[in-house]
């Protein structure tokens, strides 16, 4: 359904051309709107960074229940998304089903570990207890002092770059209109948001406004206070190595630990390439990539993976991820009508991809809320409960023993 405002130019127009903006501009494309994405690079962000793993279920954490439904919807619809997005773009995503492992390096993560499983298990979660041998036994290449493990076979991955670079195809085959250049002010007229000013002088009118620009979505000029709440850049660094032909497999998984406090993860592709990461810098807007973090995650590295320093470093950066108050996503209307939020997806946003594309452009296209996108509404930090009753995204639940039939 189209819903023009008086002098609208388009449908809809999505200021920010990352992975998520253009997901909701593929599939509100497909919807029979008329789509226009204003970025001056197009497939461009934090995509180009992420090592691209799909990890619903080794990525939970305590409270999460809500952000682990939408995650786990996403992660069961990412098959045929890259399938269709790969016929659409002709163009690969390196989308790659090969399972986690999560591992224990010494006795206290081997506790916290079984904790997670027992939460795992609460939830009706498939994740699987190893033994330190068994974990070996999967990837030979582990250190031998690992003490224990989670192996979860419906986490996956996919390449951030060839992601973004196959979601511009699709939308430009798809008639989706890519102006190159920055959306400078949102436009706003008659207490709704009707489009937006370019860099270059233009400007383009809309009936409905997408913002998807990542950490900066709450800083476009123009936008009312309190519309959105402050969307933070958190800094990670990440490398990525070259795995001989001699060496092959290296790993045959993702592999993921927790190092002296801090989250490490390699994603091995299947040309070769090794991402390790991240680190977790709240460093503002700041993307240099330091000796510091290079040393880290190359020390906690080869704690777990001994024999990753023989491998080739072939190039290091740094991105920024979107993270909200609460850690979860905004998707839907904003307090301003006109305006709808796409961001804030902090650590998922390659996984959240698939789902989000096709929340917003139901809405978009109905103007009704999908009810899996209800508990991650913008309006969730207003002061006071929620009137519909939802939970807030980031709030714990009562009772964890959730079943998981509540869950799908």
């Amino acid at each position: 359904m189209t819903r023009f405002t008086s002098g609208a130019t388009t449908d809809v127009l999505v200021v920010g051309g990352g992975i998520i903006g253009l997901a909701v501009a593929w599939r509100a494309r497909q919807r029979g709107l008329a789509v226009v994405v204003a970025d001056p690079a197009p497939g461009g962000g934090a995509a180009q960074v992420a090592a691209g793993m799909l990890a619903p279920v080794t990525e939970l954490q305590y409270g999460e229940e809500p952000l682990l439904r939408l995650g786990m919807a996403s992660n069961e619809r990412y098959a045929a998304f890259a399938a269709e997005l790969e016929e659409a773009s002709g163009l690969p995503t390196g989308y790659r089903a090969c399972g986690t492992l999560a591992v224990a390096l010494d006795s206290d993560d081997r506790e916290e570990l079984r904790e997670l499983h027992a939460f795992h298990r609460r939830l009706g979660l498939d994740s699987a207890w190893l033994t330190g041998r068994e974990c070996r036994k999967l990837e030979p290449m582990l250190a031998p002092g690992v003490r224990g493990g989670l192996h979860v076979a419906d986490d996956h991955q996919v390449d951030g770059r060839r992601l973004a670079a196959a979601l511009v195809a699709a939308c430009e085959r798809a008639g989706v209109l890519l102006h190159r250049a920055e959306a400078v002010e949102l436009l706003v007229a008659g207490g709704r948001a009707t489009g937006a000013r370019l860099s270059t002088g233009e400007l383009l009118g809309a009936g409905q406004v997408v913002l998807a620009a990542g950490p900066r979505s709450h800083l476009l000029p123009g936008l009312p206070e309190g519309v959105l709440p402050p969307v933070r850049p958190v800094k990670g660094q990440i490398l990525r190595l070259r795995v001989p032909e001699a060496y092959r497999p290296f790993l045959s998984r993702n592999v993921r630990a927790v190092v002296r406090g801090q989250h490490l993860y390699l994603v091995p592709r299947e040309d070769g390439e090794l991402v390790v990461g991240a680190t977790s810098e709240e460093q503002g807007y700041d993307t240099t990539v330091t000796a510091g973090g290079v040393y880290e995650l190359l020390r906690d590295a080869h704690d777990l993976v001994p024999g990753i320093t023989e491998l080739p470093l072939v190039e290091t950066s740094a991105g920024l991820r979107p993270g909200s108050p609460d850690n979860a996503p905004l998707l839907g209307p904003t307090a301003l009508p006109g305006l709808v939020a796409a961001t804030g997806h902090y650590r998922n946003g390659v996984l959240l991809t698939p789902v989000t594309g096709d929340l917003l452009a139901e809405y978009l296209a109905t103007g009704a809320t999908p009810p899996l996108a209800a508990p991650f509404s913008p309006g969730r930090f207003a002061a006071g409960p929620p009137a519909d009753g939802t939970v807030p995204a980031g709030a714990a639940p009562s009772d964890l023993s959730t079943p998981a039939k509540a869950l799908a």
